[in-house]
């Protein structure tokens, strides 16, 4: 038809969206392959995520916060390792070259480069069924890393922030479970938490460098598939039994089925906070870091050798010495 403009080609939604200044790189987009220069004295901390539409998120989901939440949740691992986030690359299919949609979505994916001041430094688009793939680049001083390996006999187990309400707030999309929506005690309302938990991870990068930097953490690992799951590939790494006291976590939030609200908290997953194993020396300085950061750090369990329980164990006890019922520990992809 005459006067209508051509849609948008591959490169010009590139240079369009995705173009940016990348001051931290030699080379950043426009060439075969990116250049950066590691900080001399450091090891690069290397990861990738993958999401998939109608696995890992909504096809309807809004485009700005996937946006963030598809870089969050590399960052997340970076911070885990007790890394500086420095450099990303974008991998996308898309169904269609929708400008509004990927404007949106870039918008939300510089912000978060931005929180943790990242440059995106390359990447690829073709078209196919909506996927996105981030490969996120980040330094750690040589040796220090926050490695799952490391963990030590009599170890105390912490978590992080609240977990468990990303998986309310994914039941509630999903039409399982109606969260309150009125606040309460000067809180929040428990809806709105949970769905920004979900869309809008926080990943801890600030008590990941702490923990390395201030050598408080003997190993580390962020949430992503369940507590009690995530918990065990520390265990199992580091050849030792772990033993959790669901009853010491964070307090279950109100207004929701305390079973409901459990089994989310232990093997829901997708809250990308951070589990560390800590000598129990190091609890007054855990303590005034949570302080420091506000933000609620929890003591829950302990590791031990694999004597009455075998390494890579997770036991689960109440108050009594009982054994807690769990359900379900965590997500996997390809379990039955």
């Amino acid at each position: 038809m005459p006067g209508t403009a051509a849609p948008p080609g591959e490169f010009d939604l590139i240079d369009r969206h995705f173009a940016r200044p990348t001051p931290g790189a030699d080379l950043g987009p426009g060439d075969d392959c990116a250049l950066v220069t590691p900080t001399p004295g450091m090891q690069l901390a290397a990861t990738t995520d993958m999401l998939v539409a109608g696995t890992h998120f909504f096809a309807d989901t809004d485009p700005e916060a996937l946006g963030w939440k598809t870089l969050a949740v590399n960052v997340s691992d970076l911070a885990a390792m007790g890394a500086t986030p420095r450099w990303a690359l974008l991998a996308g299919a898309l169904p269609a070259a929708d400008e509004a949609w990927i404007a949106a979505f870039a918008k939300g994916f510089f912000a978060c480069a931005g929180a943790f001041a990242m440059d995106v430094i390359g990447g690829d688009t073709t078209r196919g069924p909506l996927n996105l793939c981030v490969t996120a680049l980040g330094e750690v001083p040589a040796g220090r890393a926050l490695r799952r390996d490391g963990a030590k006999p009599g170890d105390d187990l912490w978590v992080s922030g609240r977990p468990g309400l990303a998986n309310l707030g994914l039941r509630h999309l999903q039409g399982d479970l109606d969260l309150p929506t009125a606040p309460v005690a000067g809180e929040p309302p428990l809806r709105d938490a949970c769905l920004a938990a979900l869309t809008r991870p926080q990943p801890r990068v600030a008590l990941g460098l702490a923990l390395q930097r201030q050598g408080l953490a003997h190993a580390a690992i962020d949430v992503s598939d369940g507590l009690l799951q995530d918990l065990g590939h520390i265990a199992r790494r580091s050849a030792l039994a772990a033993t959790v006291w669901p009853e010491r976590l964070p307090a279950l939030p109100a207004g929701v089925d305390a079973a409901i609200a459990r089994a989310a908290q232990l093997g829901g997953g997708d809250d990308y906070e951070l589990v560390f194993a800590a000598p129990a020396a190091a609890r007054e300085a855990i303590a005034a870091l949570a302080h420091a950061l506000d933000l609620p750090l929890t003591r829950f369990g302990v590791l031990s050798a694999p004597d009455e329980a075998p390494a890579g164990s997770v036991t689960a006890l109440d108050e009594a010495g009982q054994l807690f019922p769990v359900a379900r520990r965590g997500y996997d992809h390809f379990a039955a």
